[in-house]
C-alpha cells in the first residue's frame, strides 16, 4: 500500500487535526502527540531564513529518489503527527497530506528558544522510537549542528560540525554552511 492510498480517517487523530479550520489558525504549528495538542507559533524570520539556507545547501546534494520538504505533516506511529523543519523522504513526487515515518530518511529541526528543549529532547526522542534514521538538529546561535544515526533504537552523534560547515558521508554526502 502506498502513502497516497491511506486515508486520514484510517489514522488515529490525524483527521481531527488535519481537519482544524485553517483561517483561525493561520501562523500556528500545530501537533499531535498521543491525543494532545502542542500548539506552537509560525517560525520567525531567522529560522526561516536558515531554513532557506539548509535546503538550498543539501538540496543539490541528495540522491536519486529521494526529496526535501520543509514543514510537512509526519506520522510518527499510531496517535503521533510531527512537523519537522524540514525532511528528506525517500518516496519523491507523492501528492499526499502526510508521510509515514517508514518513508522519511532524515528529520531537522532548527532550533529557537521557544523550541530548544522540544527540539532537543522531546521530538529527538519521537524520531527515534519512529525509527528514523537521521536526525539533523541545527542550533543558529552557535552556528553549529549535529547529525544523530539511529542505532539500537537511540540516535547517536554521528556528524558535528566544525567551524561553522557540517559535512556529510552520511545518509548522502553535503556540505552544509552554517555561517550567517
Amino acid at each position: 500500500m502506498r502513502i497516497d492510498d491511506i486515508s486520514p480517517d484510517q489514522v488515529p487523530g490525524l483527521a481531527e487535526v488535519l481537519a482544524l479550520p485553517n483561517e483561525q489558525l493561520l501562523g500556528t504549528r500545530i501537533e499531535g502527540v498521543d491525543g494532545s495538542l502542542v500548539l506552537g507559533p509560525a517560525p520567525a524570520a531567522l529560522h526561516q531564513r536558515w531554513l532557506q539556507r539548509l535546503q538550498l545547501s543539501m538540496a543539490a546534494a541528495l540522491p536519486k529518489g529521494t526529496e526535501l520538504l520543509p514543514g510537512v505533516n509526519v506520522r510518527c506511529g499510531e496517535s503521533r503527527l510531527l512537523i519537522p523543519d524540514f525532511v528528506v523522504v525517500t518516496c519523491p513526487d507523492v501528492a499526499t497530506t502526510w508521510y509515514p515515518a517508514s518513508e522519511v530518511l532524515l528529520a531537522a529541526e532548527i532550533e529557537s528558544p521557544s523550541t530548544r528543549v522540544q527540539d532537543r529532547i522531546f521530538k529527538k526522542a519521537l524520531y527515534a522510537e519512529a525509527l528514523i534514521p537521521y536526525y539533523l538538529l541545527v542550533d543558529p546561535e552557535q552556528e553549529a549542528a549535529t547529525v544523530y544515526a539511529l542505532a539500537d533504537g537511540d540516535y547517536l552523534p554521528h556528524t558535528k560540525s566544525e567551524d561553522g560547515v557540517l559535512t556529510l558521508a552520511e545518509p548522502f554526502s553535503a556540505e552544509l554552511n552554517l555561517r550567517a
